[in-house]
């Protein structure tokens, strides 16, 4: 059993076909036959189930599955390891992290590790959170950010980033001189709210009490086009005060606190703690880690409301 024959043997599992693994990782068919054959001489047991019209794992296969890529990651890690002894940083860093995150929360932070370190190229996997710990737990990005809380077992958590959720009305909206707002005030306008997601989950338990009287006029996926349609007059919605500070410094909109109340939406660093971290996400939660000292916002006061 080596390295070779198992990166064969997964490439057939996830593709479900022999001629399929042979392109993808250019081999001929036959031998990638052959490795299996041999994987499976050694296991002494049947890998795939071949009588369908795709290929498919026998319970054995399965088994071997999931220790076959724990091996192949640890070969990758101790290369990693080694190569990156008295080396200056450099390859690909992978992190996930949503869209408004992107666009909002870590701009500073690329740029500050852009800076000191130029040779890390940063690939961005954009979703939501729970699709992220999900690709940091298979290993497929090193570092994730993510609503908090999260309680995988394996997974370490550094908070990097509090904000509280305000009400955003439109410059000359009835409610644009308001000090502070209530949920029944909010309920009686027409509302524009995210399509899914945990700041949707925590709005709806906001507005649980008037939910059948509720004007939902739209339901978006991009906080930025939440901003642009609030901004046109066509309902307010609640978004974290970080997002739409620039129109606010524009005089687009207005943000206004809820009375009695305060939310925060939380966000915290992940990755997985059993698992070797490349030099470059070591060297970039350091810069994180940095930023956070330097911000003004602690973590979320755990007696009020937080997004989930």
């Amino acid at each position: 059993m080596d390295y070779d024959q198992l990166a064969s043997f997964l490439e057939v599992a996830k593709l479900q076909s022999f001629s399929r693994a042979a392109e993808k990782i250019y081999r001929t068919q036959p031998a990638i036959s052959a490795q299996v054959r041999l994987l499976e001489q050694e296991c002494g047991e049947k890998l795939f189930d071949r009588s369908g019209k795709k290929v498919l794992l026998t319970p054995a296969g399965e088994i071997l599955c999931q220790y076959a890529q724990k091996i192949l990651n640890l070969q990758k890690e101790a290369l990693q390891a080694i190569a990156e002894l008295n080396q200056t940083p450099r390859g690909k860093l992978y992190i996930g992290a949503n869209e408004a995150t992107c666009l909002y929360v870590l701009p500073k932070t690329f740029a500050r590790f852009r800076q000191l370190y130029p040779l890390v190229q940063i690939s961005i996997y954009r979703n939501f959170s729970h699709k992220i710990l999900q690709k940091v737990q298979e290993g497929a990005v090193d570092l994730g950010i993510v609503t908090l809380p999260q309680t995988a077992n394996n997974i370490e958590v550094l908070p990097v980033f509090r904000d509280e959720v305000q009400v955003v009305v439109p410059k000359n909206h009835p409610l644009a001189r308001s000090r502070s707002v209530t949920v029944e005030e909010i309920a009686q306008h027409p509302l524009i709210l995210p399509k899914t997601g945990h700041t949707r989950v925590v709005i709806d338990r906001l507005l649980r009490d008037y939910r059948d009287h509720l004007q939902i006029s739209m339901e978006l996926a991009s906080v930025e086009t939440q901003k642009k349609f609030v901004g046109a007059g066509l309902g307010i919605s609640l978004i974290n005060r970080a997002y739409a500070q620039p129109e606010v410094a524009a005089g687009m909109l207005k943000l206004i606190p809820l009375e009695g109340q305060k939310i925060y939406r939380e966000l915290g660093l992940i990755y997985r703690r059993d698992r070797y971290l490349s030099l470059p996400a070591k060297l970039f939660l350091q810069v994180v880690q940095e930023s956070t000292k330097a911000s003004p916002s602690g973590p979320a006061d755990t007696t009020k409301s937080k997004l989930r």
